[in-house]
């Protein structure tokens, strides 16, 4: 029974390493027409096989490049590419998508799955596995993020991925607001006042209704003391002292 399954398994390796070397477009059965073909890929789509479903996509993509089912490949694609956890991909998809159809009826569609393609790209699922703040990391693509679900929320506010979008939206705030104050408190641990209160007034100006304001007050007041900037201390603690009562500066 051991050699059976063996040989099994071995033949199936062996096809799959035949399919692997084929070129994309030689996986698309000829017998089938273009919408039998898409209907398959789907179906293959849709139960999870996303390596296999890109395959077949690409296929498709690259037998029926103008076909009337072309787009709807790409967006498919889009797709698998970011479930499969290819970000990268997914997000070259995007752009190009982007860029030959930019009139498109689901570019909302496309749009929030950049912002969440970008917001992928910077999560460590192995820190946020085990609760580790990572705000102090590079945060470029969560910055990207926030601006893709911004023109989603802005260009098509009747989407229905604009309330998603929304939510990401504060959530992804809150980690720039962390982001900076990190920096701030890293700047004013190590004697860098004025560069920590500008970091700490930025956050004031730019993120003023995050509830980490007070924080950031507070560092001022510290910083501007440490620089003997008394004027500019104490306007900071009045507005501290007077919006958060409670707040120890």
């Amino acid at each position: 029974m051991k050699v059976k399954f063996f040989a099994v398994f071995a033949v199936a390796a062996l096809l799959t390493g035949c399919a692997g070397n084929k070129p994309a477009d030689e996986l698309v059965n000829t017998n089938q027409t273009a919408q039998q073909s898409y209907n398959e890929a789907k179906a293959v789509l849709d139960s999870g096989l996303y390596s296999r479903a890109i395959e077949l996509l690409k296929g498709m993509e690259s037998r029926y490049p103008f076909g009337p089912m072309a787009r709807q490949v790409q967006l498919d694609l889009i797709f698998a590419y970011n479930q499969s956890g290819d970000i990268k991909q997914s997000l070259a998809s995007i752009d190009r998508f982007i860029r030959l159809n930019p009139n498109h009826p689901d570019l909302d569609y496309v749009y929030y799955m950049r912002g969440v393609s970008n917001l992928q790209s910077d999560e460590n699922s192995f820190q946020e596995f085990f609760g580790i703040d990572r705000a102090d990391r590079d945060i470029a693509s969560t910055k990207q993020a926030f601006d893709d679900f911004k023109i989603l929320t802005s260009t098509y506010p009747n989407s229905k991925y604009a309330a998603a979008a929304k939510t990401q939206m504060i959530v992804i705030k809150e980690k720039l607001v962390r982001h900076e104050l990190l920096i701030a408190d890293y700047y004013s641990r190590r004697g860098a006042h004025l560069a920590a209160a500008n970091r700490a007034r930025f956050v004031l100006e730019t993120y003023r209704d995050s509830p980490l304001v007070p924080q950031a007050l507070a560092l001022m007041v510290k910083s501007y003391d440490e620089l003997g900037l008394t004027k500019l201390r104490d306007d900071a603690k009045a507005v501290l002292q007077l919006n958060f009562p409670n707040q120890q500066s």
